[in-house]
Formats: structure tokens, C-alpha cells, sequence
């Protein structure tokens, strides 16, 4: 009932910046909590960034804090991922999800209901 799709991907170079958007839509109201993930080649899908979708409070992974920053449009029913200082280390195929989830699961793929496609970030050095 919810279906979500990214854009926004691309190469670039080490230092550089990107910005991610995942649109919505469907049974939207369905849950509280949308994310980013993302996996390397060879890699277990790890959790970058999440966003209360009711009331606004992000979360981040310890590797992204202080470098990304997710934020919601909510009239349009998107969220976004800015990718500010990029690593070569952050090239992956980044997901977006959404489910019900506590505030302390928010880090927990399997409590994600819905994904989308991904969308590929390729940092070069």
C-alpha cells in the first residue's frame, strides 16, 4: 500500500555533495518513521539516517552525523538525504524505507515494511 522510489543518485567526487529524494505515496499514513539504508557490494545493508515523519526528530548513524542530513517535505510526501563531504567509503546503492517504528528500532532493517528501488552513489578519490 505505500511505494517508494529514489532519484537523486549519482558520482561524484571525494568532498563533494549529493542530495537524495525518496517520494511516497499510497497508504502513507500507515506509518511514523521513514530511512536510509545503504549496501556495498560484498556488504551487509547497514542503516544510515532515519526521520519521525509525524513529529520531525532525526536520526543518524555515528559515520554520517556530522556530514548528512535528512529532512521531509511533507505536502509533497518526500524525504531527502543531503550528502555533504562524501568518502570514497560512502559508495553504495542507498535505499529508502518506511515502516512503524519505535524511536529506539529506528537502526533495526527488519522493523522496515516497504523499500524502494535504490539508487546508485558512487564517490571516486
Amino acid at each position: 500500500q505505500v511505494q517508494l522510489v529514489e532519484s537523486g543518485g549519482g558520482s561524484v567526487q571525494a568532498g563533494g555533495s549529493l542530495r537524495l529524494s525518496c517520494a511516497a505515496s499510497g497508504y502513507t499514513s500507515s506509518t511514523n518513521c521513514m530511512g536510509w539504508f545503504r549496501q556495498a557490494p560484498g556488504k551487509d545493508r547497514e542503516w544510515v539516517a532515519s526521520i519521525n515523519t509525524f513529529r520531525e526528530y532525526t536520526y543518524y548513524a555515528d559515520s554520517v552525523k556530522d556530514r548528512f542530513t535528512i529532512s521531509q517535505d511533507s505536502a509533497k510526501n518526500t524525504v531527502y538525504l543531503l550528502m555533504n563531504s562524501l568518502k570514497p567509503e560512502d559508495t553504495a546503492m542507498y535505499y529508502c524505507a518506511a515502516g512503524v517504528v519505535a524511536r529506539d528500532q529506528v537502526a533495526t532493517m527488519q522493523k522496515y515494511t516497504y523499500w524502494g528501488q535504490g539508487t546508485q552513489v558512487t564517490v571516486s578519490s
